[in-house]
C-alpha cells in the first residue's frame, strides 16, 4: 500500500469557543488533484493553513510528503508550494523579478534560477510578459504567474486557495488547463479549495466536502453524485445535499474576511 502524500488525522483547529476544523481526517495520494469543497467559513482555508505550516493545530495531527506539520514544518514548506487567495505577486516588479525573488526565498541553487524561471515562465505561457510590470497583467496572468512561483523549487504537492477566484471563463480554462499539466507532466499532487462545482467536477480525482468544519462526504466526483440517489445529479446536487442548509446565516464568515475577498476579487477581474 502506498503513504499518502497527505494525511490528516483528528485535525482540529479552535478559536476560542469557535472550532473552524473538528476532527478532520482525510489522505491523499501521489498524484491526485485533491477538491476541499465546502461554503464560506466550513474550515478549507483553516485546513490548508495548517497543512502548510502557517497555522498550528489545537490538536490531531497531519503530515505532508511524509514530514510532520507539527515537529517538522521547515521540511513541510521545503516540498510544498502554496498559492493563496490573496494577491502574493509584487505589482511594482516585472514577472520575471517576482520569479528571481521567489526563486532565492526557496533556495533554488544559484546556477539554476534563470532557466528555472524562464522555464516556469514558458510552462505558463507568460514568456513575452516576463519583463513587464505584474501591475499591468490580468488577473489570469498573475494567477498563472503566482502558480509558477509556488513550483519552482519542484515541491511534491501544490497548495491552491481558491485559484480562479475573479477569473473570467478564459482564464479560468488557462488555470485548469496548467493544474492538469503540472499533474501529468510533473506528477505534482495538487490539493486544492473551490467554490466552484465545474471546476471540481472537471480537474479533481477525489473531492472532500467540509460543513461547520467536519467532513461530510469523501471521494470521487462520479461516487458522490451516484451516492445522493438522484439520476442525473451534479456536484451542485451533491454539495446542496451534504452542505447546503442555513449556509448564509451560520457561515461565519467575518468582515474583514469578506472584504478580503471581494478586494482580491476586484483586483484579479
Amino acid at each position: 500500500m502506498s503513504i499518502p502524500v497527505v494525511e490528516t488525522i483528528a485535525l482540529s483547529c479552535r478559536y476560542g469557543d469557535l472550532t473552524a476544523v473538528d476532527n478532520l481526517t482525510i489522505s491523499v495520494e501521489r498524484g491526485e488533484v485533491f477538491g476541499l469543497l465546502g461554503p464560506n467559513g466550513a474550515g478549507k482555508t483553516t485546513a490548508i493553513k495548517m497543512l502548510t505550516t502557517l497555522l498550528r493545530p489545537t490538536s490531531g495531527e497531519a503530515s505532508v510528503a511524509g514530514f510532520s506539520i507539527t515537529r517538522q514544518a521547515p521540511d513541510v514548506r521545503r516540498v510544498t508550494g502554496y498559492v493563496p487567495q490573496m494577491i502574493s505577486a509584487d505589482g511594482t516588479l516585472t514577472g520575471y523579478e517576482n520569479l528571481m525573488v521567489f526563486a532565492k526565498l526557496y533556495d533554488v541553487p544559484r546556477a539554476e534560477r534563470k532557466q528555472r524561471v524562464q522555464e516556469g515562465l514558458a510552462f505558463m505561457g507568460l514568456e513575452d510578459a516576463g519583463n513587464k510590470l505584474v501591475r499591468t497583467y490580468s488577473g489570469g496572468m498573475i494567477r498563472r504567474l503566482e502558480i509558477v512561483q509556488s513550483v519552482l523549487h519542484r515541491p511534491r504537492v501544490l497548495f491552491l486557495d481558491e485559484p480562479t477566484v475573479g477569473l473570467d471563463p478564459l482564464a479560468r480554462k488557462a488555470i485548469w488547463e496548467h493544474i492538469s499539466e503540472l499533474r501529468a507532466e510533473r506528477g505534482t499532487t495538487v490539493f486544492l479549495t473551490t467554490h466552484m462545482m465545474e471546476e471540481a467536477d472537471r480537474l479533481c480525482t477525489r473531492v472532500a466536502i467540509m460543513h461547520h468544519g467536519k467532513l461530510a462526504a469523501l471521494g470521487t466526483p462520479a461516487e458522490l453524485k451516484a451516492s445522493i440517489g438522484n439520476e442525473g445529479a451534479t456536484l451542485d446536487d451533491v454539495f446542496v445535499h451534504y452542505a447546503g442548509d442555513r449556509l448564509e446565516s451560520e457561515s461565519g464568515v467575518s468582515y474583514r474576511e469578506t472584504r478580503q475577498t471581494r478586494r482580491t476579487t476586484k483586483r484579479l477581474g
